[in-house]
C-alpha cells in the first residue's frame, strides 16, 4: 500500500487538479454548492450499491467520486472566503477529539455502548437541545428510523432485550390486522408505520442493518425477475402471456443461481 508521505501527495495531486478545473473548465466554474448536492447524492448512492456489492474496485471508483466532490465544495468555500479545505479537516479533527475522551482524555469506557452513549452526551453539552436534532430531515425513512432509534438509546430510551421489541412488533402486527378488519384506511397507514417503526428497532437488536437488508432483498429480486424474463425469452414467450404457475417454474429455478 501507498506511505503516508504518497497519500498527502495524491492528495495534494486532486486538490491542484481542483484548482485547475474551477479556473479552466466551463463546467467546473459554473458549479455551485446548490447545483453539486444532487450529484453528490447521487455518488453517496452509487458508493453504498458498491458496498452492499462488496465490489472492492468500486468502492475505490466511488470513493474517488465521493472525494472530488469534497474538495470541490472546500473550493467553493474558500471562494467565498468561508472555509477551506484545511478547515475542514481541522474541523472533524476536532470533533473526533473531543467526542473521544476515552481516547484522548481520561474517561473510561468498557464497551461500544458507552462510547455511544458518551458521544450523544457530549453533544448535548455542546448545545444541541435534543438528541435527535443530528438526525437529518431528508433522509430516507428507514434510515431516519434506524438513526432516531439508535440516538435515543443513546441516552438509555430503549427497551431491555429483543424479545421485548419482538413483543412490540407482534402488538403492531395485531393492531394493523384490527384495523384492516375495521376497513378504517388512515388508521391502516399509521398502525403499518407502527409496524414498519417497530421491525427497524427490532432488526438493531438482532444485529442487523435494516437498510441493507431490505436493499439485499431488492437486488435478489431483480437478479430473479431479470432470469425469469429471460428464460422465458429463450423460449419465445412474454411474461404477460404466461400463467402465474409457468411464471413460477422459471422463478424457482433462479433461486439457484440468486440466494
Amino acid at each position: 500500500m501507498n506511505s503516508r508521505k504518497e497519500q498527502l501527495a495524491a492528495f495534494n495531486r486532486l486538490l491542484d487538479i481542483m484548482d485547475d478545473l474551477r479556473e479552466k473548465c466551463p463546467w467546473d466554474k459554473k458549479q455551485t454548492l446548490e447545483s453539486l448536492r444532487h450529484l453528490t447524492i447521487e455518488e453517496t448512492y452509487e458508493l453504498a450499491d458498491a458496498i452492499l456489492d462488496n465490489d472492492l474496485p468500486e468502492i475505490k471508483k466511488e470513493l474517488g467520486d465521493v472525494l472530488l466532490h469534497i474538495v470541490f465544495y472546500a473550493k467553493i468555500g474558500s471562494e467565498k472566503k468561508a472555509f477551506d479545505m484545511a478547515d475542514v479537516a481541522n474541523s472533524i479533527c476536532d470533533k473526533l477529539i473531543d467526542r473521544h475522551p476515552h481516547i484522548y482524555g481520561d474517561v473510561k469506557v468498557d464497551n461500544v455502548e458507552d462510547v455511544k452513549r458518551n458521544w450523544e452526551q457530549l453533544k448535548l453539552k455542546e448545545g444541541k437541545e435534543s438528541v435527535l436534532e443530528g438526525v437529518p430531515k431528508s433522509l430516507p425513512a428507514v434510515v431516519k428510523a434506524s438513526r432516531i432509534q439508535e440516538k435515543v438509546a443513546g441516552v438509555g430510551f430503549d427497551w431491555d432485550k429483543p424479545e421485548q421489541v419482538w413483543e412490540k412488533v407482534q402488538e403492531e402486527l395485531t393492531e394493523l390486522n384490527d384495523e384492516i378488519k375495521a376497513k378504517h384506511k388512515e388508521n391502516i397507514e399509521k398502525e403499518f408505520g407502527d409496524v414498519l417503526f417497530s421491525m427497524i428497532n427490532y432488526a438493531r437488536f438482532i444485529g442487523v442493518n435494516p437498510e441493507n437488508a431490505l436493499e439485499k432483498t431488492n437486488k435478489k429480486f431483480i437478479n430473479r425477475f431479470q432470469f425469469l424474463e429471460q428464460e422465458a425469452k429463450k423460449e419465445g414467450k412474454t411474461l404477460s402471456d404466461m400463467s402465474l404457475e409457468e411464471m413460477d417454474i422459471y422463478w424457482n429455478a433462479s433461486k439457484k443461481y440468486f440466494s
